[in-house]
């Protein structure tokens, strides 16, 4: 494997001042805000053509108002060297296009089911979403197109059924978390368990379901 296919550790991210990007799980997400639609679609061009001649490309996404960007390494399922690369051509090119970051508006959700037999429920899950019992990796079900994660499995022993086997996991970028979960504080909810913030804070709501809101610190890799 080469260099630039060596997935990379998160602390390498965070030396890489790439401070448009928001990394979650293993992603790099940007949103570019666009003064109108012609621009946004001048910057997906642009990016377009980088991506080409890096022979590497991401997910791009133009709405009216902003353009998204997803990147991770699909061929090794992973963020590398590539990804980081790619990141800084492309905050080059939305800066040469008068686009304006936005990370505190990037987010990612994604639901979560607790699972014992991980196997067994990620099949029938892959086949509700996908009409397939084969699109699992690892324990996320994706979507074999877009290579998007509908639903991931998280293990826990065999239990009876609880009240509550989905919750919520809210991505954003370290600096945002704090101000997100004062407010969802403020607006009704539960502390639940901060044990592991940085890397998550699991809150409830009222009526005690949770939602844990992560970031990239103090994770691995």
């Amino acid at each position: 494997m080469s260099d630039s296919a060596t997935p990379v550790p998160t602390t390498q991210f965070l030396a890489e001042g790439l401070h448009d990007w928001v990394l979650a799980d293993r992603w790099l997400h940007a949103r570019f805000a666009t003064p109108d639609f012609v621009t946004g679609l001048a910057l997906v061009v642009a990016i377009g053509d980088a991506a080409e001649t890096a022979n590497h490309h991401p997910d791009v996404m133009l709405r009216y108002g902003h353009v998204e960007v997803h990147l991770r390494s699909h061929d090794v399922g992973d963020l590398t060297t590539r990804d980081l690369r790619l990141a800084h051509r492309i905050t080059e090119l939305a800066a040469e296009h008068g686009a304006e970051a936005k990370p505190s508006a990037v987010t990612l959700q994604l639901l979560a089911l607790d699972a014992a037999d991980l196997e067994a429920v990620g099949r029938f899950w892959s086949a509700v979403y996908t009409g397939s019992p084969d699109n699992v990796d690892g324990n996320d079900v994706v979507d074999p197109d877009t290579h998007e994660i509908l639903l991931w499995l998280q293990a826990t022993q065999p239990h009876s059924e609880p009240p509550q086997r989905f919750h919520v996991d809210l991505w954003v970028a370290p600096e945002v978390a704090p101000d997100r979960i004062a407010a969802i504080l403020a607006a009704g909810g539960t502390l639940v368990s901060e044990d592991e913030s940085p890397s998550f804070t699991v809150l409830a709501d009222p009526e005690g379901n949770k939602v844990c809101i992560c970031t990239c610190l103090e994770r691995q890799p």
